[in-house]
């Protein structure tokens, strides 16, 4: 069984969905520390201005060290993203399409409190949009004793995975031989062989949100979400 850990981004890039489509279960990791200018609460989209951020306003003044599944929205948000979406991608293949269903997770999402609650509403609609099975549960449903390294192989443990697959970038970081020693194998994953597709507002862009695929590519939007092999 694969398994991979993440925090949660707000309407995270394609990659991001890649990856979880190629495990078999996905743990939203939001007991972790709350990061400021990260992707946690913010994403970029293509606009006739060039590429734009659609950031969620959090509280952080005296929370330095907050998990993610503490932070709290400041301010009425999702109407003002919302807004900046359709003159966006108003004139996008499927926006029409789409936009019912999309405007309707920016209203549910107008509702919650916490930033990590809005996360996993999108996150969990996105992945249905594009037909992956993988189970997504939060990181509370298991223990984590440790830190770092060790946290995330006290998750992968409880949740009986044999296989876990993590981005890049934790290369810097990820003790392979502990999870090795458990009968864990680490493996990678590979951003790159992404297809180009029909995308608004000039030249190809790949760093944005995985919306810019839906409302430009509809229902081939799984194609352009899947990369090269992991390894």
């Amino acid at each position: 069984m694969r398994i991979s850990i993440i925090q949660s981004c707000y309407i995270p890039w394609k990659g991001f969905f890649d990856l979880i489509g190629r495990s078999d279960e996905y743990v939203i990791y939001d007991r972790m520390q709350y990061v400021k200018r990260h992707w946690h609460n913010r994403n970029r989209i293509k606009t006739a201005n060039g590429v734009e951020w659609l950031t969620i306003p959090v509280v952080t003044k005296g929370r330095f060290d907050q998990p993610i599944d503490e932070v709290l929205i400041e301010k009425p948000w999702a109407e003002k993203h919302w807004r900046t979406l359709e003159l966006a991608y108003r004139r996008a293949p499927f926006f029409e399409a789409l936009q019912p269903v999309v405007k309707g997770w920016y209203e549910r999402a107008e509702r919650e409190q916490r930033l990590t609650d809005v996360n996993e509403l999108f996150t969990r609609e996105i992945a249905g949009l594009l037909g992956l099975k993988t189970r997504i549960i939060r990181d509370t449903a298991y223990p984590a004793d440790g830190v770092k390294s060790a946290r995330l192989l006290a998750i992968a443990r409880a949740a009986g995975a044999d296989r876990y697959l993590s981005g890049p970038s934790a290369r810097i970081y990820l003790d392979e031989k502990l999870f090795a020693d458990a009968g864990i194998v680490a493996e990678w994953m590979s951003y790159d062989g992404y297809a180009e597709y029909a995308q608004l507002h000039g030249g190809f862009e790949h760093a944005v949100s995985v919306l810019d695929i839906l409302f430009n590519t509809g229902p081939d939007a799984p194609r352009f979400v899947h990369g090269r092999s992991s390894g």
